[in-house]
Order: structure tokens, then C-alpha cells, then sequence
């Protein structure tokens, strides 16, 4: 038995114990909600970092995946642009660069979180999965933005949002939790290997071509399809377009896919994350 050693004043002894999590799928929900305001606080700080210094700061936001877009359609308008189906080939870029644009940069920002907050995690405790959580609303801020776009888009165009306008949000999500994922085994792979920085920029250019924004899915021949759509986001921009106008047949197969490979993913992601946080602080 341990005795307490007594204090003047009768005053209690504050122990703290932090112990490993007993589970490695676990969220550990109670954890996470006592430091809720840190991760606001990390999401703001990524915000502010990522447009300091810079003049036109937010608006880099709307600039990027729109110069993408016109990019593509000045080039690859007239060649594929008649097989865009339902959508104005400028409609149908942006509107699949907005989504892109969501991921690209929440798997960017999430692959990096770690090295980035490593003053943090070498110094202070709390749930190490805030970090790249924190990148991914971030990127979420920047997605609304770029929708004010989008909707200009839609007004130019004359197309009205139908009753598919409430898949609209899941596809976000569903996006987003594919970089979670992602950001999840890359994060943690990051700290040990500090080659995945550089092979996350290259796996993003590659995945971007796989995925159909200048081109619309249809042309890829009917053997390779199946293999082709085990890219998650060949159905959450498939599914992202679907939701503007709601005519012709939901990508339900597609979309299917891409959440089974986003949970995939996240439960993989998550179960390597928790199992190696325990050792980030060392090799930081």
C-alpha cells in the first residue's frame, strides 16, 4: 500500500495519470471533448498559417481549383466537353476541381499535421488524433468558401438544384473522411519516415489524373471499370455532380464503392494511428 505524503493545511494532492488507450480502435470520446477547444484552436491556427503574408489571402481559395477549371476547359472542352451529359463542361470541371480541392488539401494538411505541431506533442499532453482532425476542418472552412463560386457557376448556367441537393453535404463527408483515413496512416508513417512528404505530392498528381474531373467516368472501357472505381473519389465526384441536378441515374454502385473503401480507410488509419502515437514524441 502507498501512503500519501501529508500536506500542510490538509490540502488534497492532485494526481494525474495518463495512461495508453485500452483500446487501439477506440476514439476515446470523453478525451477528445475535454479538449474540444484545443482543436478549434488548432484548426484557427491553420488557417491563419496558411494565408499569412499573403495578399490575396482567402481568395487563394476560390483562385486555384477555378484556374484548374478554366485550364481544362480552354484545353479539353471541345474534345471531351460533349460527353459531360447533363452538365456544361465549365460546370462539370469546377464543380468536380470544388470536391477535389476538399481532398487534395485535407491530405496535403493531414500527412504533414504531425511535424507541423511537433513543439506540441514533445512538450504538452492530449489526443494526438486532434492534430489531423484539426487540418481536416480547416479544409472544410475553405470547401464553403469555394461554394459561393459554385453556386455562381450554377446561376451563369441556369440549373437549379433539385430534391438530390441533400446528398450534397454526405458527399463532402465523404471526401473528407477519405483524407482522414489517408491522414491518418500518412501522419503517422510521416514521423517515422520522413519520405512520405514528398511521395504524398506525387500520389496527389497521380490521383488526380485516375479520378474523372477533366473527363467524365463513361470513357473508361467497360473491363477496367470495376478496378477503376475502387478510387474512392470516382464516386464522391460522380456522386458531388449528381446532387447539383439530380437528372439521370444516381452512381449508387460508385458511391457504394467509395464509402466502403473510405471506411476501409478510416478503421485501418485509425487502428495504426493509436497503435504507434504512443512513440511520436520519440522520434520527433
Amino acid at each position: 500500500m502507498t501512503t500519501l505524503p501529508s500536506v500542510q493545511n490538509d490540502e488534497a494532492v492532485a494526481t494525474v495519470v495518463i495512461r495508453g488507450a485500452d483500446s487501439r480502435w477506440s476514439l476515446q470520446w470523453p478525451d477528445l471533448w475535454r479538449h474540444r477547444e484545443l482543436l478549434y484552436f488548432l484548426a484557427w491556427r491553420d488557417i491563419k498559417v496558411r494565408y499569412k503574408q499573403t495578399v490575396l489571402g482567402v481568395a487563394w481559395v476560390v483562385l486555384q481549383p477555378l484556374a484548374i477549371a478554366l485550364s481544362l476547359n480552354l484545353f479539353l472542352g471541345r474534345l471531351v466537353g460533349k460527353y459531360s451529359g447533363d452538365l456544361p463542361y465549365p460546370v462539370f470541371v469546377y464543380s468536380g476541381m470544388v470536391v477535389w480541392q476538399l481532398f487534395a488539401q485535407a491530405l496535403i494538411e493531414s500527412s504533414n499535421s504531425l511535424l507541423a505541431s511537433q513543439h506540441l506533442i514533445s512538450k504538452v499532453y492530449f489526443p494526438r488524433l486532434l492534430v489531423p482532425v484539426s487540418t481536416i476542418l480547416s479544409s472544410l472552412l475553405d470547401f464553403v468558401v469555394s461554394l459561393f463560386v459554385l453556386a455562381l457557376f450554377l446561376i451563369t448556367f441556369h440549373i437549379v438544384p433539385t430534391a438530390s441537393i441533400v446528398l450534397f453535404p454526405f458527399m463532402a463527408l465523404l471526401a473528407a473522411m477519405v483524407a482522414l483515413g489517408l491522414g491518418f496512416w500518412l501522419s503517422a508513417l510521416n514521423v517515422k519516415y520522413r519520405d512520405v512528404r514528398y511521395t504524398v505530392s506525387f500520389l496527389v498528381q497521380f490521383w488526380f489524373l485516375a479520378t474523372p474531373i477533366a473527363y467524365p467516368s463513361g470513357i473508361v472501357p467497360e473491363r477496367w471499370r470495376v478496378w477503376y472505381e475502387l478510387n474512392p473519389m470516382v464516386g464522391v465526384v460522380n456522386g458531388f455532380r449528381w446532387t447539383l441536378h439530380g437528372s439521370g441515374t444516381f452512381p449508387a454502385r460508385e458511391v457504394a464503392i467509395s464509402v466502403c473503401v473510405a471506411m476501409a480507410f478510416f478503421l485501418s488509419g485509425l487502428y495504426y494511428f493509436k497503435r504507434t502515437e504512443d512513440n511520436f514524441a520519440d522520434f520527433i
